[in-house]
């Protein structure tokens, strides 16, 4: 699948979950949408049973767009408690996307870094990694961490081969090194904005912003293959009108 492919499905989701969400919604949001809310379907999401959890691997991409540590909690947390467990199994962290001629750093991750190692200290997480760090910044984010990154997905439509020296210090640090075709941004405000005012029967929607998207996919580890996945997007709205 391509990346504008990619947009157009999340973007196709958000629009349609939203839609059905409104369809539902009760006369006195009529007029004005509360601060929060939650449109949640529940029939579109099947739980993990106790008794399947040991069968199951819950792996999790976290798309942020803001730099704040308290979006991974929440994240999780919604994570754990729309799919029914207590700790996600892995999670790879997707830092903002940052303006054009501005290269991440490690002071970029420390404090994103932190809250996954706290998470994985509080058993909500057994292991985390990252996304598209060269070898300098892997080695950098490794050397400093408490909790070292077990994996990094590297983009191979900017690299149609792993750099040696990527692959070399993954070896020696058993870091799983994998591939991924995900866009820079999951989908564009403009596209959030857009899929949010074509479901919402011209209530005021202009203040929403996206947070963060969490991508889920459930693995039925003796078989390799995918049980369910699925979205969880967060959009928060601001203080202007």
């Amino acid at each position: 699948m391509t990346c504008h492919c990619l947009q157009n499905v999340l973007q196709d989701c958000i629009q349609g979950t939203l839609s059905e969400w409104f369809a539902a919604m009760p006369s006195s949001l009529e007029s004005e949408l509360p601060s929060i809310l939650e449109c949640a379907i529940p029939e579109n999401t099947e739980a993990i049973t106790p008794e399947e959890r040991e069968e199951l691997k819950v792996s999790v991409k976290l798309f942020l767009t803001e730099s704040d540590p308290s979006s991974i909690r929440n994240a999780v947390g919604m994570a754990c408690l729309l799919l029914g467990v207590s700790q996600l199994d892995s999670v790879i962290i997707a830092p903002p996307h940052l303006p054009e001629g501005e290269a991440q750093t490690l002071t970029h991750l420390q404090p994103l870094w932190e809250e996954l190692e706290s998470l994985v200290q509080s058993q909500k997480i057994a292991a985390i990694g990252t996304s598209d760090l060269d070898k300098t910044l892997l080695e950098q984010l490794y050397n400093w961490a408490q909790v070292k990154p077990s994996s990094n997905q590297v983009n191979l439509a900017s690299c149609c081969v792993m750099p040696p020296d990527l692959t070399a210090f993954a070896k020696e640090f058993d870091i799983q090194l994998l591939t991924h075709n995900d866009p820079k941004e999951l989908i564009s405000a403009a596209g959030f904005q857009e899929a949010v005012q074509g479901s919402s029967k011209d209530l005021q929607v202009d203040n929403w912003r996206l947070e963060w998207v969490l991508r889920y996919s459930i693995i039925v580890k003796s078989r390799g293959i995918i049980k369910a996945k699925g979205y969880i997007v967060h959009a928060k709205k601001g203080n202007h009108l």
